[in-house]
């Protein structure tokens, strides 16, 4: 009998489209003799729509005005959706890049649903979306990062003991959306405002100058590292910004794998596991680093539920190291149901 499987993507959220072309790829890739689709789309208000697969999305092939169709039956939420609308799923495969989807809170309502979920959990997922407190993890695991303050309001000076060029960017969100690089006071404060758009706390970074580094992780208790890949920015773009990763398909070299001797990618691999680990994920992330030209690695950040677009790199990572799209997807949905299951063992009771 095939697995019942709900992919849920679009969301309330600045990456909206990115979670489009995501799940169109994911959507494509997943074995059709394994599993039946459920397509549930999630519009910019947040009103949820049971898809039609044929017709769940506007100008498919154009990344810059995809949009989500809202051609199927709406669904009504509260306290529990799916079994209400005799919508009974095996596994929920969320594609929510950022807020309400990336951030612990599908998780929570899947969670509390009794629905096994692809991805990090509760925790893992508000960890990787929040930067302050990754970062601060990451440090206290004894894991290096770039220097960085945090700001709750949009009136600061620079910090004065950081070097430019400076990155500002808000502390939860993804896809560079809101990101930044400056190299002056006025370009900071222009900056700082534009982060604040998208979030009430903002990061400024100081600017680590080494080659981008991204290794993909899967897994939940024993978790495997990837061979590394190298994001080189190329054309206008100064450094791998939303546009770059998404809509130029000359605005980045990607380098799969990347040119690293055997002990860079050892050491590499075993940071990223470390990393994930420390910030209690599961089932996947991509962990992006710096190589420093003295050797030295820093992780910039985490991301739980990473792109799974044409050029995305999680993917991609994968498939160089011997792992299909296909069957890594796969592999997502079967480290979902063993966390269920094992889950489930627990006793919810005294008695």
């Amino acid at each position: 009998m095939k697995l019942k499987v709900a992919v849920i993507f679009g969301g309330r959220s600045a990456e909206h489209e990115v979670s489009l072309l995501s799940a169109r790829n994911i959507i494509s890739a997943l074995d059709k003799n394994k599993y039946k689709i459920v397509l549930i789309g999630i519009d910019k208000k947040g009103h949820w729509y049971l898809e039609d697969q044929a017709h769940y999305l506007l100008n498919p092939d154009n990344p810059k005005l995809i949009g989500l169709a809202r051609s199927g039956k709406e669904l009504v939420l509260p306290p529990t959706p799916l079994a209400r609308q005799n919508l009974s799923v095996d596994v929920a495969f969320p594609v929510l890049h950022g807020t309400y989807g990336e951030d612990g809170t599908i998780q929570g309502f899947l969670k509390m649903a009794g629905i096994p979920f692809v991805g990090a959990g509760v925790l893992g997922s508000a960890v990787g979306m929040d930067k302050e407190v990754q970062k601060r993890l990451l440090r206290d695991a004894g894991i290096p990062t770039a220097r960085f303050v945090v700001l709750a309001n949009p009136s600061p000076l620079a910090p004065s003991h950081f070097l430019s060029p400076l990155f500002v960017k808000p502390a939860n969100l993804g896809s560079s959306v809101g990101v930044s690089k400056v190299y002056n006071q006025k370009e900071l404060k222009r900056a700082i405002k534009e982060a604040f758009k998208y979030d009430t706390k903002v990061l400024i970074e100081e600017a680590v100058a080494g080659r981008e580094i991204e290794c993909a992780v899967l897994g939940n208790e024993k978790p495997v590292a990837s061979l590394p890949g190298e994001v080189i920015p190329a054309g206008s773009h100064e450094f791998y910004d939303y546009d770059a990763k998404y809509f130029d398909e000359n605005g980045a070299t990607l380098q799969i794998p990347a040119k690293l001797s055997k002990e860079q990618v050892s050491k590499i691999q075993k940071i990223s596991v470390k990393a994930f680990k420390a910030l209690n994920c599961e089932g996947m992330a991509r962990v992006d680093m710096f190589l420093k030209p003295d050797g030295k690695v820093l992780v910039n950040e985490i991301n739980t539920i990473p792109g799974f677009t044409d050029i995305s790199m999680y993917p991609k990572l994968w498939e160089v190291s011997g792992l299909p799209q296909t069957a890594l997807l796969d592999r997502l949905i079967e480290l979902a149901i063993s966390r269920f299951d094992n889950e489930r063992k627990l006793s919810i009771s005294r008695n």
